[in-house]
């Protein structure tokens, strides 16, 4: 069974400075655009190419499977449904969720060599992640593999990506307890590297769960070949994406931004918060595209090597609303889920979507 899942894998915050909400009213100094960028030396185009499907209630986590369809997480209601053809089929429910605010059922990872599926969700008193069996177009046998990760209505992390090494690499947040960044003993405000039965990953820095500390809201977690980069909210006045390098400090709470503190890592690229809030993100054609809540829109970041290479493009700035995950497809497009009817936007009709977006 794990060989037949393989080879298909193969083949294919309620108030302002809060998380999501955002914070800080200077705008940054950033263009954006309202739709396709024009197509000029060191920049790319981007283009809606079609809707993938309607009416997905608080879309969080999303992962492609072997055989090409989709997972997507829905924050609220716990439930996880799969996207064939422009339908939405529910497969399962997380057991256990306890949606409260930003909290609930967060991400999602496909695992790339069994039949398994790993959630990230908040529970009654933590966060935690499971893995689900996925057979037969079900989710089942749900097991716990971590929890007490802090928990709170705001700053819950959630992303999952599984890496090129084949361990799971988890976004978290510092639970609202700013202290939890710095502490060595806490899971919250981490990026964790562990085995599929939750284990510290072989190489990890003091043989701990977490390889960097020092951030305060992971919810965007991407690789370029083994380098990894990490969306990260701010409080009141800068977003960060880092590249990120094991056993590295990132700085919160004592800095927000670059701020060139001794020990301390800046990231590549920032902005203002009411023009990013960023969730996912993504690696493809040398960029980084990142999903803004509040900022509304999809940011492209040209990097190599763990350093930004260029100035950042703005794409569909409040076209869609609050944008929450970014995600390639198998054919090479990006899907982008809204998230407009989590109570922090404007639902418009259809929402919330996932949207198929081409790169030329």
């Amino acid at each position: 069974m794990a060989r037949t899942w393989a080879a298909g894998l193969a083949a294919v915050a309620v108030l302002a400075g809060c998380s999501e909400a955002g914070g800080g009213p200077a705008p940054s100094s950033s263009a954006g655009t309202t739709g396709a960028a024009p197509s000029a030396s060191g920049q790319i185009q981007l283009t809606v190419a079609s809707t993938v499907v309607t009416g997905i209630d608080v879309p969080w986590g999303l992962a492609f499977l072997p055989d090409k369809s989709a997972l997507v997480a829905e924050r609220d209601s716990g439930k996880v449904k799969r996207i064939v053809d422009g339908k939405a089929t529910e497969v399962g429910t997380v057991e256990g969720v306890d949606p409260s605010s930003e909290g609930g059922l967060l991400g999602l990872a496909v695992d790339p060599k069994a039949p398994y599926v790993y959630a990230y969700f908040s529970a009654s008193g933590d966060n935690r992640i499971a893995r689900l069996t996925y057979k037969d177009g079900r989710l089942s046998e749900q097991t716990t593999i971590l929890d007490g990760i802090p928990q709170a209505a705001i700053h819950n992390g959630g992303r999952l990506r599984f890496g090129p090494d084949g361990f799971l690499y988890v976004g978290t947040g510092d639970g609202g307890d700013r202290p939890n960044s710095q502490n060595d003993d806490s899971l919250g405000g981490k990026i964790l590297r562990i085995t599929t039965e939750g284990k510290a990953a072989p190489g990890n820095p003091g043989n701990r769960l977490w390889i960097t500390k020092g951030h305060r809201n992971v919810q965007g977690l991407t690789f370029d070949g083994t380098q990894l980069y990490a969306a990260e909210f701010g409080q009141n006045t800068w977003d960060e994406l880092n590249a990120i390098t094991p056993g590295s400090n990132y700085g919160w709470p004592a800095a927000e931004g670059a701020e060139g503190l001794d020990g301390m890592v800046d990231p590549i690229a920032q902005w203002r918060t009411s023009d990013a809030s960023p969730s996912g993100a993504a690696f493809a054609r040398g960029h980084v595209f990142m999903a803004s809540l509040r900022g509304e829109r999809l940011w492209a970041v040209p990097v190599a090597g763990g350093k930004r290479v260029g100035e950042p493009q703005a794409f569909f700035v409040g076209k869609y609303g609050r944008l929450r995950t970014v995600e390639v497809a198998p054919d090479g497009s990006l899907w982008v889920t809204t998230s407009n009817t989590d109570g922090r936007g404007e639902s418009r009709e259809g929402d919330d979507r996932i949207l198929r977006v081409t790169i030329g």
